[in-house]
């Protein structure tokens, strides 16, 4: 179970994590979780570039320690990195101080101050523990690339129904989103673009 989109409700129970930028203008953060990955990050690049967009990479640190090409050409190409632990922990199934020894090992990968609990998940000491460094980072549209039960058509209006101005958008440059990304995405860009949005990476605390 998941929402493709946070209730407003929710959100001021948790602080000071970021799941919308404030704005009023037509500009909307692309996220990607969980790579780097070979070929499925290169064409995310790829496509981006073709439309001159900007976007955000939380990656997974043993994902980033092994692709160090990938992640330079990530930042040569000015979009930004962030921090998704070493080995995607769940925060709920995760007591605290090895949570946060699995953030800062990543850290040397990313040299970010944005963060991103992998699957939303996190407990209440680790978002204290995590704020005094990083700017936490959640999400307002969920496009549900990684659902297997979904197309990349669905995944597609998962997020252009519910786009707006500072819209935090979650991708997944992984294998297993490969089959619902590769068509979503084009997509969304085209789509977003025509209807005169500009995408921007998000910025440092």
């Amino acid at each position: 179970m998941y929402l493709k989109r946070i209730p407003e409700l929710v959100k001021p129970l948790f602080g000071d994590l970021l799941w919308r930028v404030p704005t009023t203008l037509r500009v909307a953060y692309l996220t990607f979780d969980d790579g780097p990955t070979p070929n499925v990050t290169a064409w995310v690049l790829d496509t981006l570039k073709t439309y001159n967009a900007k976007a955000t990479f939380f990656c997974v640190g043993r994902h980033a320690a092994s692709e160090a090409a990938l992640m330079e050409r990530i930042r040569a190409e000015g979009h930004a990195l962030g921090n998704h632990t070493w080995e995607h922990l769940d925060g709920w199934r995760t007591p605290t101080l090895p949570y946060l020894r699995s953030v800062l090992r990543t850290q040397p990968c990313t040299g970010s101050d944005l963060f991103r609990p992998p699957y939303g998940h996190l407990s209440r000491e680790q978002a204290t523990a995590l704020r005094t460094r990083f700017k936490v980072v959640m999400w307002d549209i969920l496009s549900a690339d990684f659902d297997t039960t979904l197309n990349a058509e669905q995944c597609e209006r998962n997020v252009m129904t519910r786009l707006r101005p500072g819209s935090i958008i979650v991708f997944h440059d992984s294998l297993k989103a490969w089959p619902r990304l590769q068509g979503a995405l084009p997509r969304v860009l085209e789509q977003a673009t025509e209807a005169g949005y500009r995408f921007e990476a998000l910025p440092s605390a």
